[in-house]
């Protein structure tokens, strides 16, 4: 196995005959055997720290997040793209933001041509959930999807949960936005996105594994033919979710459940060694999980 960090530049363009300064794409990549995985950053988000840190007991919650030297009034999480390619097929799990939801994400287009890689080379799209910043980025400025060759692969359900009515008036004012955006963009691939379930294969060696709670129907992916997890949003970032998993965060529409699938599925990242890649982790976010006095860490690689 090989692993190195890397980090990819992408220059703007000129105004008014100066340079801007270039953006810098911190990413990561993973090479085992025939398969190549790369990180692509989306840019990142601008939350108040209430929506993960809320709920969770403050005073200890401060003293984990100030180990790391971060504050507690906003957050600011990266967003990872992964990108899987293995000789026949390039793969995305997830989409970014595209330009609709916050000015600091949705970049992933500059990202990929970085790497050279046009979004017509993509073969699939696999979602771990319908979140914007993980499925806003699937239209373009016409609502075409932006991977004209890709076939798109979504759990059953969490494509049932965004496209029921029901879900704009039960999922709260502060994530009716959600909904409404999620069944917008889910309606143009609804009559050719592939559904899967809990243990699906839908690619060789790549399984759908149902992580719910911090939406009805999140899933991860095991890649098995390069032993990596790729488990978006289910462990939600570096501090509070690793040292404290069973803690429920502000993210997750079920609290409990979250926190029931962070623990379990910490609990065999740790116990089976298993390269993970999670969305809002740092540098990239590939790494291990290890165990810690208390609770785990997250180790990049």
């Amino acid at each position: 196995m090989l692993t190195r960090r890397h980090v990819l530049t992408a220059a703007t363009a000129t105004l008014a005959g100066a340079m801007l300064p270039r953006r810098l794409w911190a990413g990561s990549k993973l090479a085992l055997g025939p398969v190549q995985i790369d990180t692509l950053s989306d840019g990142s988000l601008v939350l108040p720290g209430d929506f993960i840190l809320g709920g969770m007991p403050q005073e200890e919650m401060a003293a984990i997040v100030a180990k790391y030297g971060l504050p507690t009034d906003q957050q600011t999480p990266p967003c990872n793209v992964t990108l899987l390619r293995d000789g026949t097929h390039t793969v995305l799990f997830d989409v970014g933001s595209g330009p609709d939801f916050q000015p600091s994400a949705g970049k992933l287009a500059e990202a990929m041509e970085v790497l050279g890689v046009a979004a017509e080379d993509v073969t699939h799209v696999l979602f771990t959930h319908g979140h914007p910043d993980h499925l806003w980025g699937l239209l373009d400025e016409f609502d075409e999807p932006v991977f004209p060759s890709a076939e798109f692969v979504m759990g059953q359900a969490e494509f049932d949960y965004w496209m029921d009515p029901a879900t704009v008036d039960s999922i709260g004012e502060a994530r009716a936005s959600f909904a409404v955006g999620a069944a917008r963009r889910l309606a143009v691939i609804a009559d050719t996105v592939r559904l899967v379930g809990d243990g699906d294969e839908v690619l060789p060696g790549i399984t759908a594994r149902l992580t719910p709670g911090h939406t009805p129907g999140h899933l991860a992916w095991e890649i098995g033919t390069a032993g990596a997890m790729v488990v978006g949003d289910a462990i939600g970032n570096h501090h509070v979710a690793f040292e404290r998993p069973d803690w429920a965060s502000g993210s997750d529409q079920d609290g409990a459940l979250a926190a029931a699938t962070r623990v379990a599925l910490l609990e065999r990242l740790a116990a089976e060694g298993i390269p993970m890649i999670g969305y809002h982790l740092p540098g990239g976010g590939i790494g291990r999980v290890e165990r810690a006095e208390s609770g785990f860490r997250f180790v990049e690689t």
